[in-house]
């Protein structure tokens, strides 16, 4: 079975924080280091497909759950606090449902358990134009991305994929084939059946619309111990628009 990639930083409780689609670990970088001074071992892990993780033609929630008991076990993690962002949310719903003895607490950052219509297909659009044999820097790749995508924060954040395979020559760490072909299993549904009985954090951001109030019925059906709490002034990247709210609330869970 193939490891996925992470940066552990501090020492302490064991904290794992899955990426969003598109995003890696090191996304969570500035934030980890927070929760590594109050006392977490926080492991930042690249989702398959992703990061400096490895690539596969299979990609969905089971399979990425999967990887992360793997790591778990690798890395000799019993009990775990998880949390998750976005995708990284649905893998950390599906991996608390299926393994629920290694959950100490659960927090899910801006989704829930709900299916989401497609709506990546700017970004997959613009990146697929990018033609590598002829962009010798971050700077063309940003003007061929401004075509598509008009937040320059979104495009800071695309670009992150961005490293010098070798010497002058630019590459894609995210499996951009892959997830093209497969994207339908980004916005689809956690299993009803799957059900997750510990101690849940749900965190949304007030501007986002990913979790609206109407969807607490849902969520609390398959996770009964759940709250939702609000980031004021937020949108779906809650974390990087206001960290310090989203830490604070966090912190008060965990």
């Amino acid at each position: 079975m193939q490891i996925l990639h992470s940066q552990i930083i501090g020492e302490g409780k064991p904290l794992v924080i899955l990426h969003g689609f598109m995003g890696m670990g090191d996304n969570w970088k500035t934030m980890a280091n927070q929760f590594a001074n109050d006392g977490f071992e926080v492991h930042l892990v690249d989702q398959r497909n992703h990061g400096r993780s490895f690539h596969s033609d299979d990609w969905n929630y089971q399979l990425m759950a999967d990887d992360l008991l793997g790591y778990c076990d690798e890395h000799e993690l019993e009990h775990i606090y998880l949390m998750g962002h976005s995708m990284g949310g649905k893998v950390a719903m599906e991996f608390a449902a299926i393994y629920p003895d290694r959950i100490i607490k659960l927090v899910i950052a801006d989704i829930g358990p709900k299916s989401y219509p497609q709506h990546h297909q700017d970004i997959l659009k613009a990146l697929s134009l990018l033609d590598f044999s002829k962009l010798k820097s971050r700077g063309a790749a940003d003007d061929v991305l401004s075509d598509y995508i008009k937040d320059v924060g979104t495009r800071q954040f695309l670009l992150k994929n961005l490293y010098w395979k070798e010497k002058g020559v630019l590459a894609l760490r995210v499996n951009l084939p892959v997830v093209s072909e497969k994207i339908e299993e980004v916005g689809k549904a956690l299993s009803e059946t799957l059900v997750f009985k510990g101690d849940t954090l749900f965190v949304r951001g007030a501007k986002s619309g990913y979790i609206e109030d109407e969807d607490e019925w849902g969520i609390k059906k398959q996770f009964p111990k759940s709250k939702i709490k609000t980031v004021s002034n937020a949108g779906h990247w809650l974390h990087a628009e206001n960290p310090d709210e989203y830490y604070q609330i966090v912190m008060n869970f965990l």
